[in-house]
């Protein structure tokens, strides 16, 4: 039969899990407004229930139950939401990044016409057309050089706050990897402290709560994966790789890359190989950093490299009104001192490259005849050889345009005397160097006998820059070639010093016949200030002025969208955290509810206790003789 206190016992059991509950709801109460905590609820079940045998059983309706016992205190979680916010933590983490950085970018561009690139461009070729008009006075010589001078100090701005960003950028790569490798480490040890709460048969909820914070910022950081699969080992996934697994978290590493002019890759710090980020906030910056920011200091080092080019081809001819000519308008600075552009890539002590920017056929053609010739060219591209095939049909603006359209690194145009002329463009894979033709070759004749540039057709005669004096394939009539420069012009282009202290040496006019241009001859001012509207830039059909509005048209377009897709994240990602706030947050009024019922339910239990002791006191201290 059963014991005589086990009414006691029951409401013991009953004050104790009614007291549990109102802590654990105090504890909800309390932590309304802690990150990341979710509120929690005390499962309870009726406590195992006294069998009784034998012939007592037929004394006894049913089973006798023994009250209430907690089960577990519930996390209320939804465990595929918080993976639906881990993945577009890592697209926001993305895009705010992004558009941080972009609007930064686009700032730069939006500067007052007067002193921005494009004005100070504009008042440079005002100032040559006006020389054009006035060849023999010397106050329009100090105009053209002040006003290009001020021209290069907007270029070296632009390139100097573009090289800020990007340091930036690399600045921004190395905190926020710290920050990954700390919160690795971080979930590694939560992981540990669990596994051993676990093993006394208890619920950590509060540290679940903290591991599963720290997965949300570190989600918003670089894009992980979580997985349960394993109930007794937490793992974390990046990169294709395991970042956590258990108590061990793995850490990343940076090391300097040479190719990338000693910006930081990203390791893993045990094994030492490279890691790729496809999204996140780290993924951003590197993108930012290397493709973004780069393609912008590209485009201006395009358009500065090629504005000096042209320029000086188009002054070093001219005479000045001293009589002076073969002077250079913009100082140029070679990438190598070695007339024929070899360098020692490799590092080897011997040279084993060839760095060359332009190379200048030997004959004079005429944009509009027809080759008569067939062939293909194949000139160095991004992604490895580019092909351009070329017909009898074809005129020669024709063949000049087909090379332009290709995606090669190279370009071509008729210079002013119609001799064909190929540039090397900006590179889009960074381990090949900028401005440097890597390979010219021509199956038929266009480049060979035509436009006079390689000494021989086919694989034999071609250019090919991976090896010590290259330019001996040219033709002999084409040995018009230039060194590839220095890297980034347009942090260090400057207009000649000896101009600068000797306006009278601008050039203004042409000779004729080895004769010195008189001084009322401008075509040398003139032929430079319609170098603005010609289709000349180096990676572009385009002018100067349709280049520089492409430039900006695009970094516009860029912001635009950055800003847009990351209100469209931003929207997504509130609407997920408010329904897992919904599910998981705590609502005071509803604690206030559950504490009432509690409050009744342990007032209860202790009123049943009062009254089985009563019971008890009756039986033991008022029945006897």
């Amino acid at each position: 039969m059963t014991s005589t206190f086990a009414g006691i016992e029951i409401g013991k059991r009953g004050v104790n899990a009614h007291h549990q509950a109102l802590l654990t709801t105090g504890h909800n109460i309390d932590n309304a407004s802690t990150e990341g905590y979710s509120r929690q609820r005390v499962e309870m079940s009726a406590f195992e229930p006294i069998y009784l045998p034998g012939l007592n059983r037929e004394e006894t309706p049913g089973q006798i139950g023994q009250g209430v016992v907690i089960d577990r205190i519930e996390r209320i979680r939804d465990k595929l939401l918080d993976q639906r916010i881990i993945a577009s933590a890592s697209s926001e983490g993305y895009w705010d990044a992004r558009e941080k950085y972009l609007d930064d970018i686009q700032k730069m561009y939006n500067e007052p016409y007067d002193i921005s690139v494009r004005g100070r461009m504009d008042a440079f070729w005002s100032a040559w057309e006006e020389l054009s008009k006035h060849p023999a006075e010397t106050a329009h010589r100090g105009a053209v050089t002040e006003r290009g001078r001020t021209l290069m100090d907007t270029v070296h701005e632009r390139f100097t706050g573009l090289k800020a960003l990007q340091n930036q950028a690399e600045q921004d790569i190395q905190l926020t990897l710290a920050r990954v490798n700390d919160l690795s480490k971080q979930i590694a040890a939560l992981n540990g402290e669990i596994r051993k709460i676990q093993a006394q048969g208890d619920n950590p909820n509060d540290l679940f709560d903290r591991r599963d914070l720290l997965v949300d910022r570190l989600s918003s950081l670089v894009d992980v994966t979580v997985d349960n699969r394993d109930p007794d080992e937490f793992m974390l996934h990046t990169a294709g790789y395991v970042l956590v697994q258990g108590e061990i978290g793995r850490t990343f590493d940076v090391e300097r890359n040479i190719e990338t002019e000693g910006y930081s890759r990203i390791t893993w710090k045990d094994t030492g190989s490279e890691v790729h980020f496809q999204n996140g906030y780290l993924a951003s910056l590197v993108e930012i950093r290397d493709v973004t920011i780069e393609q912008e200091i590209q485009s201006i080092d395009s358009m500065a490299m090629n504005f000096i080019n042209l320029v000086n081809e188009a002054h070093r001819p001219g005479y000045g009104l001293n009589g002076r000519t073969g002077l250079d308008f913009f100082v140029e600075r070679p990438f190598t001192t070695n007339v024929n552009g070899n360098f020692d890539r490799g590092g080897a002590g011997a040279y084993d490259s060839s760095y060359i920017f332009s190379i200048t056929g030997a004959n004079v053609l005429e944009a509009r005849a027809q080759v008569g010739l067939a062939g293909e060219i194949t000139l160095s591209g991004s992604g490895g050889a580019v092909t351009v095939p070329y017909y009898p049909t074809d005129t020669v603006a024709e063949v000049v345009q087909r090379i332009n359209n290709s995606g090669a690194e190279v370009t071509a145009r008729l210079d002013r005397e119609g001799r064909l002329s190929l540039k090397a463009g900006t590179a889009l894979d960074r381990s090949n160097p900028d401005f440097v033709i890597r390979h010219i070759e021509d199956s038929g004749r266009f480049l060979e006998g035509y436009s006079g540039i390689l000494n021989e057709s086919g694989p034999l005669g071609a250019y090919d820059w991976g090896g010590p004096n290259a330019v001996e394939s040219l033709a002999v009539g084409a040995m018009n070639y230039s060194v590839a420069p220095a890297a980034h012009p347009s942090g260090w282009i400057e207009v000649n010093p000896v101009l600068l202290s000797d306006p009278s040496s601008v050039a203004s006019g042409y000779g004729e016949n080895g004769r010195p241009a008189n001084p009322g001859n401008g075509d040398a001012a003139l032929a430079i200030s319609s170098i603005r509207y010609d289709r000349v830039m180096v990676g572009q059909n385009a002018t100067f002025d349709d280049y520089y509005a492409d430039v900006v048209g695009r970094m516009g377009i860029l912001a635009e969208q950055s800003k847009i897709r990351l209100e469209t994240e931003q929207k997504v990602m509130k609407d997920l955290m408010d329904k897992r706030q919904e599910i998981s947050g705590v609502n005071i009024d509803e604690e206030l509810a559950q504490m009432i019922k509690y409050q009744h339910g342990y007032a209860a239990a202790a009123r049943f206790i009062t009254t089985i002791n009563t019971m008890l006191d009756t039986i033991i201290n008022r029945m006897g003789v």
